[in-house]
């Protein structure tokens, strides 16, 4: 028996079109979000899993919190749109939470690490 259906807690997430010329203004605009708990940028977190870009150009922002309990739950996806929002040839944003794969400490960059002492 073939069955598509993926196996459960496989991670659903999508590659980031790192291809696309609005990529790396894209990734600087999310560099501006903070997480008001810690002293870092959300990207450099490893909060941000997959930036979609379509042809044309509606941003998909999937991302995270360091915790589902985490106080700004309601409001940091908002602050991500508004981040990507006033990007010039960005038609459309759309940023989803999602809780899997879990966010984990190993996600962060080493930039993130070094700023919180973990290196």
């Amino acid at each position: 028996m073939n069955d598509a259906t993926p196996l459960e807690g496989t991670p659903l997430i999508a590659p980031s079109s790192t291809d696309h010329p609005l990529y790396e203004g894209l990734v600087e605009a999310c560099r501006t979000v903070y997480d008001p708990e810690i002293p870092v940028n959300i990207y450099d977190l490893g909060l941000i899993y997959t930036i979609d870009v379509s042809e044309e150009n509606e941003v998909k922002v999937l991302m995270s919190l360091t915790a589902p309990g985490c106080p700004v739950a309601g409001e940091m996806p908002g602050w991500v749109a508004e981040a990507i929002e006033p990007m010039a040839g960005v038609k459309t944003v759309n940023v989803e939470l999602v809780w899997e794969p879990p966010w984990g400490m190993e996600m962060m960059s080493d930039e993130a690490r070094l700023e919180l002492g973990f290196m």
